[in-house]
């Protein structure tokens, strides 16, 4: 049996041997071939420096805001108004469709009221108008009836020359006591229409008013469903009813005042980015410079476009501590469905261009009694090499002393067994 053992024993330390050197040798080419590694610098990260055109910016943070837009307005004459529905945000609507609802079950309630209200001064009207035709009627019978008296009474009166003197006269005073009758009864008869028509014409204004109450509350229901004015994409606008730090946007459940702004439908091919440029940069920005706008949810492609407006005075920030800065507003270009309202980015203004120039990460300039240095690969290690910064930027920096091509150290190194500084470096 162990004699049958060794052969196994030798195969198994064999493939192990051999595991070991394979693992040796991928350990060996990924300390060769990793990137930003220089050779003799150990696990120091590396870049290279690069000759070119080197552009000096100057970045601002903004928001896209649309040039042109179509507000979406709460109704005005609607009290209590409060959010039930709304489309979402960044919906694409066409004109006419729904985008917001108001709480409508008081006004409902009202029109109720309303209509219970109208319909009891209807009943009324009716009611005053039937009495006038009643009373009319009777005032015409009994006209009618005095009328006829008096001309039986001027019959009789008209027998003075067959009858006595006093049957006469009797006659005679019956006669002008039916035709004063006959008056009063005229005038009575006048009163009453006069009196009916009154009558008639404030029940009718009664009427009249719980009717316009009633219009104008189904006018308030249906205005408590807004449509939209015209097709685009919905943005909802901030609500700042609780203070300018607390501001978010329109939603349901908020109370909106009457007339007030609650949504806009904006231009998408209108579209810039409204930035805030600090007081130290304004001096270097220019209308119609060059500006490269990149967005935070679109990162991998920028915008180019142009500085379109740069304001001339300076504005309060509400952000804490207490801010001033100059608006800066800058175009796109050309236009992307992707886009929206309020979307974060910069825009990177670019006021100068440098032709040839050598380039090297930000990281990669350090400070050496006060002078700028960089870190380059030696025979022994990392040595300082004194460079001319000639343009800044967040990321880059623009230097003269040192050739295209050159590593150079992305971190400092201590200070033990580094060369003193030297005026330039070699490839």
């Amino acid at each position: 049996m162990n004699g049958n053992g060794r052969p196994l024993r030798r195969r198994v330390a064999a493939l192990a041997a051999a595991i070991l050197t394979l693992g040796a040798a991928g350990v060996a080419a990924f300390l060769v071939l990793r990137p930003g590694t220089a050779a003799g610098s150990g696990n120091t990260p590396m870049a290279t420096a690069r000759k070119g055109e080197f552009l000096v910016i100057v970045s601002c943070r903004g928001e896209l805001v649309a040039e042109k837009s179509v507000q979406i307005l709460a109704p005005v004459n609607v009290p209590n108004l409060q959010i039930v529905w709304m489309a979402p945000q960044g919906a694409t609507v066409k004109g006419g469709d729904s985008v917001l609802r108001f709480d409508a079950s008081g006004a409902k309630r009202q029109l109720q009221e309303k209509e219970a209200a109208l319909a009891q001064g209807q009943a009324s009207l009716d009611q005053a108008i039937a009495q006038a035709g009643i009373t009319t009627e009777q005032d015409k019978l009994e006209l009618a009836s005095l009328s006829q008296a008096v001309e039986l009474a001027r019959i009789e009166a008209s027998k003075k020359e067959i009858v006595s003197v006093l049957q006469g006269e009797e006659n005679r005073i019956a006669l002008g006591l039916a035709q004063q009758k006959l008056e009063v009864k005229k005038a009575a008869m006048e009163f009453n229409a006069a009196s009916a028509q009154s009558k008639i014409a404030s029940t009718k204004s009664q009427r009249d008013k719980a009717k316009a109450e009633v219009d104008l509350t189904k006018e308030r229901i249906a205005q408590t469903e807004v449509k939209a004015p015209a097709a685009g994409v919905i943005n909802y606008l901030m609500n700042f009813s609780q203070g300018w730090l607390n501001a978010k946007p329109f939603k349901v459940g908020d109370n909106v005042w009457p007339g007030s702004a609650v949504a806009e439908i904006p231009d998408l091919t209108t579209l810039r980015l409204k930035g805030k440029a600090e007081e130290i940069d304004r001096g270097r920005m220019r209308e119609g410079q060059d500006v490269r706008v990149i967005l935070d949810p679109f990162p991998e492609k920028p915008f180019q476009g142009k500085l379109d407006s740069l304001s001339a005075l300076t504005e309060q920030g509400f952000d804490w501590p207490p801010s001033r800065y100059f608006r800066a507003y800058a175009s796109l270009g050309q236009a992307d469905d992707r886009l929206r309202p309020a979307m974060n980015g910069r825009m990177d203004v670019i006021v100068d261009r440098i032709s040839n120039a050598i380039s090297v990460p930000s990281k990669a300039v350090f400070a050496r009694d006060g002078r700028p240095v960089v870190l380059v690969p030696g025979k022994e290690g990392l040595r300082v090499v004194k460079v001319e910064v000639v343009a800044r930027n967040p990321d880059e920096v623009a230097v003269r002393g040192i050739e295209a091509g050159t590593q150079v150290a992305l971190i400092d190194e201590p200070e033990s067994g580094r060369k003193p500084a030297t005026a330039g470096a070699k490839k």
